[in-house]
């Protein structure tokens, strides 16, 4: 087992085993994105905010529905069964390890990105310019 913590760079090295998978389910969330992720997507992709994102990205075992690696950023779009306790400790979980790897994770629900685009975006804005 890769000891992930020693790597420089962990976002580039996932777990040899799980890589195929986290791959495939990757390229399927990007080609088959909630509504919520197209519309964030459109303002990220546009590097509206100065910076590179990148969509459905592989870090670890998990998969980033979005990542800005120069800033360590990671945001996170929730529909609702991130409501379901088992999720929430599956989330915490998650972030926790991110965290260890040296990112910040963001999250949003669906209908914040949907509703609200403005503030999420300086809520982005701000932890970008931390």
């Amino acid at each position: 087992m890769i000891d992930r913590t020693k790597i420089s760079e962990p976002w580039k090295c996932a777990d040899p085993i799980n890589y195929r998978l986290l791959k495939e389910n990757a390229d399927h969330n990007k080609k088959y994105p909630t509504e919520a992720e197209n519309y964030l997507w459109r303002f990220l992709h546009s590097k509206a905010l100065g910076v590179r994102f990148r969509q459905q990205y592989i870090i670890d075992n998990y998969i980033a529905d979005f990542v800005c690696l120069s800033k360590n950023l990671i945001i996170e779009i929730d529909g609702g069964y991130h409501n379901d306790p088992a999720q929430q400790k599956e989330d915490s979980i998650r972030t926790f390890r991110l965290q260890e790897l040296g990112f910040k994770e963001i999250r949003f629900t669906n209908e914040e990105v949907l509703s609200d685009i403005d503030n999420v975006l300086t809520k982005i804005e701000h932890e970008l310019n931390k």
